[in-house]
């Protein structure tokens, strides 16, 4: 018998797949406050499931946006290949070997609580990044010299490892990344955004399987299977929302979300 937070819970997954495919991201944002505060997993277990659930929903969801040709390739292989490395020995070698215990500013938290506030943090500076106003202006293959390719192949590193730590599919990063740096308009962002989120965080939650983390298959797949019907409804939405509104939207819900989880780890725990 499904309890009432159950029903919740299935449907805040709805909106997982609906961010994804709106945003090229933001879903991660949603899925581990879901599994940690609605499902009870701890926060391990959480970011864990949600590399898989955004992995299998953003994948999905880039089937849509290639056919309409709003994916840059060239420009997601760059950023995805330093990332795909982070994110893996991230998850597989620097997150099984922190203690369960850690001492912070001469605070000693746990280890769920360290992985929270800096999944918080990294939203809100996100945020930042997304509310400001930006002058990049789309950039051509041409312009892709070597000193840009460098700079984008540092960001997609430092992406893997953050995303890696907090369990995010990484899209309230890279879609920001793909804006700012590489000057791609916010749906040819989104687009790119999705194929990169599906195979690093697959890859990022083979690394959870190979350091033996446990898996919980029937939340695993009740949350996967309702944000793939999200997913269907963002695509089918995002061809109505003007690539102007969808930024500072990003921005705003990406604020909201880290602020809650800050609060909720520090003045209201």
């Amino acid at each position: 018998m499904m309890t009432p937070l159950f029903v919740i819970g299935i449907f805040l997954s709805l909106l997982i797949g609906i961010s994804l495919g709106l945003l090229g991201g933001g879903g991660s944002i949603l899925t581990v406050p879901i599994l940690h505060y609605v499902f009870g997993l701890n926060a391990s277990e959480s970011t864990a499931l949600s590399l898989f659930v955004v992995g299998i929903t953003a994948a999905a969801g880039s089937f849509a946006y290639a056919r309409r040709k709003e994916i840059a390739w060239k420009e997601g292989f760059i950023f995805a290949v330093p990332s795909f490395i982070a994110v893996y020995a991230t998850r597989r070698f620097a997150l099984p070997a922190l203690p369960s215990e850690i001492n912070l500013l001469n605070l000693t938290v746990s280890k769920d609580t360290l992985i929270l506030l800096v999944f918080s943090i990294v939203m809100l500076l996100a945020a930042g990044a997304m509310l400001k106003p930006s002058k990049a202006q789309p950039v051509s293959h041409s312009n892709l010299n070597l000193s840009r390719i460098l700079l984008i192949l540092a960001e997609g590193a430092v992406v893997g490892g953050v995303t890696g730590f907090v369990g995010a599919g990484g899209g309230f990063l890279i879609v920001p990344a793909l804006v700012i740096l590489v000057g791609l308009d916010m749906k040819r962002a989104v687009g790119t955004s999705l194929v990169v989120i599906a195979l690093k965080s697959l890859i990022g939650f083979a690394g959870d399987l190979s350091a033996g983390t446990v898996i919980n298959m029937p939340v695993l797949a009740t949350v996967t299977a309702a944000s793939l019907v999200g997913m269907f409804i963002g695509t089918n939405l995002v061809a109505k929302v003007s690539s102007a509104k969808l930024k500072p939207a990003f921005g705003w819900f990406v604020l909201v979300m880290g602020t809650f989880i800050l609060l909720k780890e520090t003045l209201l725990k």
